[in-house]
């Protein structure tokens, strides 16, 4: 019997404190009968949404309700995305100069959050709906 072309979702932002606890819920949500899990990564949460396994295996459009919306966006706002861009200059694989330049942005007030950056990444996949809660 063919999965339904269509799927609903629940993530429950209040489980999201950090980017760290983020992918421990979406991979609670989107992973449970893997037996492996998705990396901390903007980049590897653009591949899950392509679908091909994890829960949007099967299904050609997907809807994600995420309860505590704006609970997570203060979760994953400034401080945490200050943090997370920090730890990117002192690894040599990312380039020092872009990042800086990201850091200046956000302690402007211009550049994104890790929350508006997961926004982003699902506003690319038009197969799938958010929806705030």
């Amino acid at each position: 019997m063919p999965a339904p072309p269509q799927v609903t979702l629940v993530l429950d932002g209040t489980r999201i404190h950090d980017i760290a606890s983020f992918y421990a819920e979406i991979n609670r949500l989107f992973m449970p009968d893997e037996d492996w899990r998705l990396g901390h990564s903007l980049d590897a949460l653009d591949d899950l949404l392509y679908g091909g396994y994890g829960a949007l295996q099967g299904h050609a459009q997907a809807t994600v309700v995420w309860q505590g919306f704006e609970a997570s966006r203060a979760a994953l706002g400034h401080a945490v995305t200050r943090e997370w861009l920090t730890r990117k200059l002192g690894q040599p694989r990312f380039d020092s100069q872009r990042i800086a330049a990201e850091l200046a942005a956000l302690d402007a007030g211009t550049g994104p959050t890790y929350f508006e950056l997961v926004l982003q990444v699902f506003a690319d996949h038009p197969q799938i709906t958010l929806l705030p809660a």
